[in-house]
């Protein structure tokens, strides 16, 4: 008889181990007019919701409650062919467009000031992307004038005539959105030198305009691009003085059945944001400049992908390669999005919604260890994969609880977890000519972020259990968080990886309290079970 022992870890957390400050930005969230995100689903003035625009209120009550600190729109991809002009003023005489990033009619009946407007009645600070590609200098100018002066110029006189008599004091703005890449109108792969210059004068324009905004120029938009990391090092090159903040994004995909490399989302991610703050501490020594770059992380999410034809090596050139070449064919049906008649661009894609939930909880558990310089992080999902929504529905899936704890609990200064473990390690592999992942030995199957909110005198102790096999028994030495005792346990976890919450269903998935865990002269010991999630609260009053 073979007697199987538990696997056990160990994590040791002390006061003196500060990484940084936690954002509250952090836990935002990203809009864009893909398929019904917007017509269907935020915006349906048939809705039996509907408010006084046209916008649905359930959606509202629902973004409410979760307390979304910050929101990136309108894209996204969307952006780079947009003309704010044309989406301002009475509705019945605005100009629809083709909308070429995702094939669609944009009617701009959601403007640019309901998009703002949208964002108040969220709730949620506005962060706004700016076109850099198709329109010009003068176009941006007349954008940020119009948003945030008071009053007394044309533009912004303009925005009094339609109904906004004070400014929109808008603070975050991003300048252009994955101007690296091929898939974008007027891209700036080529050319990125060029801009950089762009951002620089543009990143000028903002500040003299409103000195209290903060700007965002676009690194690369993935870690498999060709140009990566040498885009960065050009762009920094140019706007290094003017900029704040260097954008990010990356998609996680792993193989149908790979879990392995599914949950281990921090790999690859963990490296991208190490290189790009690499290249913005060497811009800011050869600059010899006081001031150091964050890192705004404003696009990501998890999934699993089928593959595709691919070639081996990184950064391998092929004809259609989605990588390189999406120019569609010369019959391509561009689609009108009615606000009646939902569609889900992205249908099935989100399967298995508990490893969902971890995987991209992994993600947010790795911008809080590098709180230092992660300030701002967009969950791509939260809008639609977080807090869940139909033509007619609303609820909450399995991922929207670890996004909500951690948005509530996760505030003050991240402490960095020692963790000493079982492991597991990763295979190689290639999802098309684009993806091509290598592979990862002793990766941590206790995934763990800590933050100590001194003013409320709490410690909250995030953990993804990712072992594939067991349950893990993990003792947490707190010694140092002296007085400070256990408040409460949750945990997130099913026995079934196929169950997901539906508006018919919505707690088939969700959080409950593992009264089994104790603490012990500053040991706390808790079983975690085999994939999941988990929230250590600990408090002195």
């Amino acid at each position: 008889m073979v007697i199987k022992m538990a696997k056990t870890a160990k994590v040791t957390l002390h006061p003196d181990y500060k990484i940084g400050e936690v954002d509250k930005r952090l836990y935002g969230s990203f809009l864009e007019p893909i398929g019904s995100w917007v017509y269907g689903g935020i915006y349906n003035p048939r809705h039996p919701t509907a408010d006084d625009l046209g916008f649905r209120r359930d959606i509202i009550d629902g973004i409410r409650e979760f307390g979304l600190p910050i929101l990136r729109f309108p894209g996204g991809n969307f952006i780079s062919g947009w003309d704010w002009k044309g989406s301002i003023g009475p509705k019945d005489q605005r100009k629809a467009q083709l909308d070429l990033a995702w094939f669609q009619y944009e009617p701009n009946q959601v403007g640019h000031d309901e998009y703002i407007e949208w964002c108040k009645r969220i709730g949620a600070e506005p962060m706004y992307t700016i076109n850099v590609d198709s329109e010009d200098l003068k176009s941006a100018f007349n954008l940020v004038e119009y948003c945030n002066h008071p009053g007394g110029t044309y533009w912004s006189d303009l925005r009094k005539k339609y109904g906004h008599a004070d400014p929109y004091g808008i603070k975050l703005w991003c300048l252009g959105n994955e101007p690296d890449g091929t898939w974008q109108i007027a891209s700036w792969e080529k050319d990125p030198r060029g801009y950089g210059i762009r951002a620089h004068e543009l990143s000028k324009i903002i500040k003299w305009t409103d000195g209290k905004s903060e700007t965002v120029v676009a690194g690369s938009s993935s870690p498999h691009n060709e140009t990566y990391p040498s885009w960065d090092m050009e762009v920094l090159e140019q706007c290094y003085d003017t900029v704040d903040y260097v954008s990010i994004h990356h998609y996680h995909s792993a193989l149908p059945g790979d879990t392995a490399n599914y949950l281990n989302s921090t790999g690859i991610i963990e490296e991208f944001i190490n290189t790009t703050v690499a290249a913005c501490d060497y811009m800011q020594a050869k600059k010899h400049s006081p001031k150091k770059l964050m890192i705004s992380f404003d696009e990501y999410g998890c999934n699993f992908r089928e593959q595709r034809e691919y070639f081996f090596g990184r950064g391998q050139r092929r004809p259609g390669s989605q990588a390189y070449d999406l120019t569609p064919g010369p019959h391509h049906d561009f689609k009108h999005m009615d606000p009646a008649n939902y569609v889900d661009r992205f249908a099935g894609r989100q399967q298995y919604q508990m490893l969902n939930a971890l995987s991209t909880a992994s993600v947010l558990l790795l911008f809080l260890r590098r709180a230092d310089r992660v300030k701002i992080g967009v969950m791509t999902g939260g809008m639609r994969g977080a807090l869940a929504y139909d033509g007619q529905h609303v609820w909450k899936n399995a991922a929207y609880y670890p996004y909500y704890q951690m948005n509530q609990y996760g505030r003050g200064v991240s402490i960095l977890p020692v963790v000493d473990g079982p492991t597991f390690n990763t295979e190689q592999f290639n999802l098309d000519g684009f993806n091509q992942y290598h592979a990862y030995e002793g990766v941590q199957s206790v995934d763990v972020a800590a933050v100590h909110n001194e003013e409320k005198d709490e410690l909250n102790i995030f953990i993804v259990n990712r072992d594939q096999e067991d349950d893990i028994e993990v003792t947490l030495d707190v010694r140092g968080f002296e007085g400070y005792k256990l408040a409460e346990h949750i945990e997130m976890y099913t026995d079934d990886l196929k169950k997901a919450n539906t508006f018919e269903n919505p707690d088939a998935i969700r959080p409950t309290v593992n009264s089994t865990t104790k603490i012990d002269g500053g040991r706390i010991t808790a079983f975690t079970k085999q994939f999941s999630w988990n929230v250590i609260r600990l408090a002195k009053k």
